[in-house]
């Protein structure tokens, strides 16, 4: 009478191994998507990055709490005249911020540079300070 009882896993068992498996299975999705969200967030960074160096030339200081394109920024120093790369420019827009320089003195040591530090904010879905040293004496 033994040799006819099949070994098998009861209804319990294999309800819980479901479980075990389709929890596994929602933790490794959710985990999946935000990594998925912070590739997409840094690589959308890093094109705004790219970007911004359009506008860190001398002349965005003229620009304090002025939304410029990169096309206003370059157009003075290069002729640009494809009309697709002129669009193109024209619609990368920043916010620009200039606070007031900030000057280095160092009345204790003789020998510590005069510098002055002016500063570039950039508004926009990303917001991005930039930084330009002038070092004056030595």
């Amino acid at each position: 009478m033994n040799r006819h009882i099949k070994k098998a896993f009861t209804l319990i068992e294999v309800i819980i191994s479901v479980i075990i498996l389709s929890t596994s299975i929602i933790i490794v999705l959710k985990i999946h998507s935000q990594t998925r969200e912070d590739i997409e967030y840094i690589v959308k960074r890093n094109k705004y990055a790219l970007q911004d160096s359009l506008f860190v030339s001398r002349d965005a200081f003229k620009f304090h709490k002025e939304t410029k394109s990169a096309y206003d920024i370059l157009s003075n120093k290069f002729r640009i005249d494809n009309l697709e790369s002129r669009d193109i420019l024209k619609n990368i827009n920043r916010t620009i911020f200039i606070p007031e320089p900030y000057r280095t003195r160092h009345i204790d040591a003789e020998n510590m540079p005069d510098a002055i530090i002016e500063e570039i904010k950039m508004k926009d879905k990303f917001s991005s300070y930039y930084f330009h040293f002038n070092i004056n004496s030595i």
